[in-house]
């Protein structure tokens, strides 16, 4: 997952938790609803449950306390000490990523949030189409992250940062790899996934997919 942003992530892994509940306010809309954004994740999910990154923990929690059985893979050793800090052993947290990750059964769902913007647009389709190799037949993924309708509306995302100062936030959007909905659409379809997008805030959408 982006092995280029590992050191990024080990720098955010002390504050993270900090950021995501509103105290920063460069990204305070990127994370608006988060609670409610990780409970709309997990209420779509059922039965055994892979997560990629899972950072420290969050939206891990909320599958346990849904009773689902959690195998999650985070590729930075600060995020991944946090996360199982936090839940103890109601599940494991595994080296492994987005694309690198060893799993040998089959599982109902696919997760994250807030990560599938750090592969590029040739790699999430790399990923989408393994994962179609392991889930069931009426499988879901769902992945909340950051994405836009167009190219023209991620363009002035970054361009609305810039003029409100939030220097790093706009710094983010141009370095990491964010897509459009017609794209991820696209992917998914040619994977044979029926895929809908809810928007749950001005940054974030949650891409539910569902295996034919």
């Amino acid at each position: 997952m982006g092995k280029e942003f590992i050191e990024l992530f080990e720098q955010w892994a002390d504050h993270y938790d900090e950021t995501v509940t509103g105290h920063d306010l460069e990204y305070k809309e990127v994370f608006r609803h988060y609670e409610a954004i990780l409970a709309e994740v997990a209420k779509r999910t059922f039965g055994h449950v892979i997560e990629f990154g899972p950072g420290t923990g969050n939206l891990t929690e909320e599958l346990l306390k849904r009773g689902r059985t959690v195998t999650a893979f985070e590729p930075s050793p600060a995020m991944r000490n946090l996360a199982q800090e936090k839940i103890g052993n109601r599940a494991e947290i595994k080296e492994g990523d987005f694309l690198s990750f060893e799993f040998k059964k089959s599982v109902q769902s696919i997760v994250s949030s807030y990560a599938f913007h750090h592969l590029t647009d040739k790699e999430k389709a790399e990923a989408i189409a393994a994962y179609g190799n392991i889930l069931e037949s009426g499988g879901k993924i769902v992945f909340a992250d950051t994405m836009y309708e167009s190219v023209e509306a991620y363009k002035q995302a970054i361009k609305d940062a810039s003029e409100k100062g939030f220097h790093n936030l706009a710094e983010d959007l141009e370095r990491e790899y964010y897509t459009t909905i017609p794209i991820l659409k696209e992917m998914l379809e040619a994977n044979h996934f029926t895929v809908s997008f809810e928007k749950m805030n001005d940054f974030v959408w949650i891409m539910e997919a569902l295996k034919k």
